[in-house]
């Protein structure tokens, strides 16, 4: 089932002000959008896709994907496989005589998802390095400085640990627990995860998936855990998930203080699951929306502050501009990222056995080559041992597999090429010059996780 399509107007949203909403994203400083899909009232009343990126691919959610993993525990404790007021330790009797500090044997699973195992700071590398082979016993190897559910802190081992936790009481992937039971009801066809050196879904992140299953999920949580008359979450979890279990007062942007409930950040307008570099699941009950984004912003506060700023006031105005309806559609419909501006790649002569290694010790890349291929220039990138190709054109994005692609050649002759990973948020700069061999790389963003996992989506 895909959603209902509508007009903002039939909706009671003025389209100038997702107009005005889709230039704040796209001339924000520090803000690139990729995707953006609006639900009202369970219908959809705007979507579009910057091209290259388009909106039934999936996108890398980073710390958004902890909302999928609040979703498998919540379901979890509808079924009675898993207890908010146990603790942790209970799930993992293996480990009972290892853990000794008394905080630490009290983190119960709801201190989990509320960020409030309390520890001060994130402990994913200490946990890393007290147990290479099993983080869950490194975190709760690590004495809490704090009696859990006395203080925040953003801490990706609690999120690990819940997936775990899944796993566990399932007996099967964390993936395989949801499809059955979230995915397949909410028309969600694909979705994966990346999973670490032990095969475990990282949980707090690595989950790779559609702007449409972002926007899914935020529905059934704006529905109080109701799809199509099924009921998937309890209605306490649903509202205890999204309401403040512990306070958050020392986050430096406003719209991470407003408190944090289970694997939700509050916001100054509804709730939301968020991820870095722009991954948004914005819901407002108050107004029955919601708002799903995907991107590359190193500025997520621009983000939320352009949606306060003019989506917000669009919500139920007296005079709706329904001229406007046209104008966006039109608007959404030729949405683009700008390619590669210079001269023409006509005259690039290239050997195609030139292979360019530098780069080296940029995360995830180990080499890339600039060749013709029947004519047509084409670049090949070496990510971790692996290959993948796409072909480079003048003044426009071409896509293949996973990779998408623009190039041109510069006031100095140098070859210059924009290689966007389209199943992530990241975009790779290259300057090639083919006759000396070399290549210079530089991410844009830098990704969070090495390896060809983290830049294109894992294989089931």
């Amino acid at each position: 089932m895909t959603f209902p399509r509508s007009s903002p107007s039939a909706l009671g949203i003025d389209p100038a002000g997702v107009l005005s909403f889709v230039d704040a994203l796209e001339s924000t400083p520090g803000v690139e959008p990729h995707g953006v899909m609006l639900l009202r009232h369970g219908q959809a009343a705007a979507e579009g896709s910057w091209a290259p990126y388009r909106a039934e691919s999936v996108h890398l959610l980073y710390s958004l994907s902890k909302s999928f993993t609040a979703a498998a525990v919540g379901i979890a404790v509808r079924e009675g496989l898993v207890d908010l007021d146990a603790t942790a330790l209970s799930y993992f009797p293996e480990l009972d005589e290892d853990v000794t500090d008394e905080r630490g044997r009290r983190i119960r699973v709801r201190h989990l998802l509320a960020m409030a195992s309390g520890h001060r700071e994130d402990t994913i590398d200490r946990a890393r390095e007290l147990d290479p082979t099993n983080t869950v016993r490194g975190f709760l190897l690590l004495a809490p400085d704090e009696e859990p559910g006395s203080v925040f802190a953003y801490n990706q081992p609690c999120t690990y640990t819940l997936a775990a936790i899944v796993r566990r009481v399932s007996g099967g992937s964390l993936v395989d627990y949801l499809r059955p039971r979230l995915l397949d009801p909410l028309g969600i066809p694909d979705l994966a995860w990346k999973r670490d050196d032990t095969g475990a879904e990282l949980g707090f992140s690595g989950c790779y998936t559609t702007i449409d299953a972002v926007s899914r999920l935020g529905q059934l949580y704006l529905q109080r855990g109701v799809w199509q008359g099924e009921r998937i979450l309890d209605e306490d979890w649903v509202e205890t998930a999204t309401s403040t279990q512990v306070a958050n007062p020392a986050e430096p942007n406003v719209d991470w203080r407003q408190g944090y409930g289970f694997q939700f950040w509050m916001a100054r307008h509804g709730f939301r699951g968020d991820g870095a570099y722009g991954q948004f699941c914005v819901v407002l009950p108050e107004h029955d929306v919601v708002l799903a984004i995907t991107g590359q912003s190193l500025d997520m506060q621009a983000v939320l502050d352009a949606a306060w700023q003019h989506l917000l006031p669009a919500i139920d105005v007296a005079d709706v501009d329904r001229a406007a309806d046209t104008v966006l559609e039109a608007r959404l419909a030729s949405l683009g990222l700008p390619p590669v501006r210079g001269g023409s790649l006509d005259a690039v002569a290239v050997d195609a056995t030139v292979v360019a290694e530098h780069g080296r010790g940029l995360p995830g890349l180990t080499g890339a080559r600039l060749g013709r291929d029947d004519g047509r220039l084409r670049l090949t990138v070496e990510v971790d041992g692996g290959e993948l190709t796409v072909p480079v054109e003048d003044g426009e994005w071409t896509t293949e597999g996973p990779l998408a692609a623009s190039g041109a050649v510069d006031v100095e002759g140098t070859v210059r090429v924009d290689v966007r990973f389209v199943e992530s948020p990241h975009l790779l700069h290259l300057r090639l010059d083919a006759g000396a061999g070399t290549v210079g790389a530089r991410w844009a963003t830098e990704p969070l996780h090495d390896g060809p996992l983290t830049l294109r989506r894992p294989a089931d």
